[in-house]
């Protein structure tokens, strides 16, 4: 055993007792035939397991493992991971007092494992009243570049990133809603890896770096979804983006339903996208291929599969998006690319009981309206006694946090700045009185928003990702998404 090893193994001695400790992962390596080396905050297990040759394992084979107690190890945890498969690597984020910060990645040597430890470890009771959560873990290798000139057309952007960035791949860019002939001033940057990402996020940090004489904006893009095949071979939705906004929903049914007579069953339009229904997959399969690339109302539409997306990723979205629960309404606002870009135009999510998808963690209440008849009887009661899956939205979690802490609401405190092109530019400061002596005195996010309810659901999750995350609903969805940035 290398001296690295042994450096791995004594970091977290001084939470467990030295010598059972380093016992007990030394143990686990003789066992497995497994190296453990400590780096950069990380102790990675395997990467590659013995024996190993060829490349390492594609995108999709890694998984987020968050709330994981802070006194459990790699012994107790690579035994309850390696049920789903072969583990190619685990990384435990570690604390530099020794305890582990609450997650993990780990990495399976194909999708299909990965997607078993999804299924049967999310939400497993890894101790007594503790449950972890595990989702798929992405590599994020797409930027978002905003103030782009409204008229410089995709190759020229293509060529301008591959001059002032190395790695490039593609650049994805979208006309402009109201005049298909400019893009929307923004575009999405392809990397070859995530590396070669952060290296040109680093690169082009706003305020340092200009094109064509424009200082940009610079950020991760949002990653897109990843929804298992099997849930996508029973989708029967089609998502329609780059319509004008003058094409009516009857345009849209009847162009669709020009190559089969009777196969759509509704359409919903929002904006310059559309989502167009099917009564059977087939004919939504066979429209799709028929349908791509075809111009209605002089605009070339671009068609694809709508994506299902499971519970745990609906919360919000990190406030690029709501998406309605009912079915019927399919308002998607996460596509509302011109205001809040970040997310890229492609095929956005629908809600889960569409497809029957339901997730084992916290239940969610549905959301739908009952018809109130004369003579039911009412019944008084405070919001505090209802239990946190009730609430939508950030604000009124983070109000119930406080009051089951006994603490004080938290104030809002509202600030304003104005942004390049002259809008009002929105975030608010969140106290918690009950904490404000403590080690953080307030919580601001470090994202601009342009609508009030905007800025003030972006600071409650903000406040709400920053405190006890064991306690949070959805802080492993929003703790996964930052961890990449």
């Amino acid at each position: 055993m290398n001296e690295e090893n042994i450096d791995g193994i004594n970091g977290c001695s001084k939470v467990r007792t030295g010598t059972q400790n380093e016992a007990a992962l030394l143990a686990l390596m003789e066992k497995t035939g497994y190296n453990m080396v400590q780096e950069n905050g990380q102790r990675k297990f395997g990467g590659p397991p013995p024996g190993w040759e060829g490349p390492p394992p594609p995108r999709g084979c890694e998984v987020f493992v968050g709330k994981i107690p802070r006194d459990m190890y790699e012994d107790e945890l690579v035994p309850v991971f390696e049920r789903a498969g072969k583990i190619y690597e685990f990384r435990l984020m570690m604390e530099f007092s020794g305890e582990n910060r609450g997650y993990a990645f780990v990495m399976y040597t194909t999708k299909e494992e990965a997607q078993l430890a999804i299924r049967i470890l999310n939400n497993y009771e890894i101790r007594p009243g503790k449950f972890i959560g595990v989702c798929v873990s992405l590599d994020n290798c797409r930027l978002f570049i905003g103030a782009i000139p409204k008229e410089k057309k995709k190759e020229e952007i293509l060529d301008e990133m591959k001059k002032v960035t190395e790695g490039v791949v593609d650049v994805i860019v979208y006309p402009s809603a109201t005049d298909k002939t400019k893009n929307r001033g923004f575009a999405f940057v392809e990397y070859e890896s995530h590396r070669a990402a952060a290296m040109a996020r680093r690169k082009l940090i706003p305020g340092t770096f200009q094109l064509w004489g424009h200082t940009i904006q610079v950020d991760w893009a949002d990653p897109e979804k990843e929804v298992d095949e099997e849930t996508m071979q029973r989708v029967k939705v089609l998502y329609v983006r780059n319509l004008m906004i003058s094409t009516t929903e009857e345009t849209i049914k009847a162009e669709f339903n020009k190559f089969k007579p009777g196969a759509v069953e509704r359409v919903k339009k929002l904006r310059d996208y559309a989502f167009v229904h099917f009564f059977n997959r087939e004919d939504a399969v066979a429209a799709m291929s028929v349908m791509n690339g075809k111009c209605i109302d002089g605009a070339s539409i671009e068609v694809t599969l709508a994506k299902p997306v499971n519970k745990e990723s609906t919360w919000r979205q990190h406030l690029n998006g709501q998406i309605s629960p009912n079915s019927e309404n399919l308002i998607v606002f996460a596509n509302k690319e011109e205001s809040h870009p970040k997310t890229l135009g492609k095929p956005p999510t629908l809600p889960a009981r569409l497809n029957g998808q339901h997730s084992p963690s916290p239940p969610e209440i549905e959301r739908c309206t009952y018809p109130f008849f004369p003579g039911i009887k009412l019944t008084p009661i405070s919001m505090y006694s209802l239990k946190s899956n009730h609430f939508n939205s950030a604000v009124m979690h983070l109000d119930y946090y406080c009051n089951k802490n006994n603490w004080a609401p938290p104030e809002y405190y509202l600030y304003s700045t104005t942004s390049q092109d002259g809008k009002v530019l929105l975030v608010y400061k969140i106290v918690i009185p009950a904490i404000a002596n403590g080690s953080q005195s307030y919580f601001m996010p470090d994202k601009l928003c342009t609508t009030l309810e905007d800025a003030k659901e972006l600071a409650a999750q903000f406040t709400l990702l920053h405190l006890d995350r064991e306690h949070s609903l959805f802080s492993l969805d929003l703790y996964r998404r930052i961890w990449r940035k």
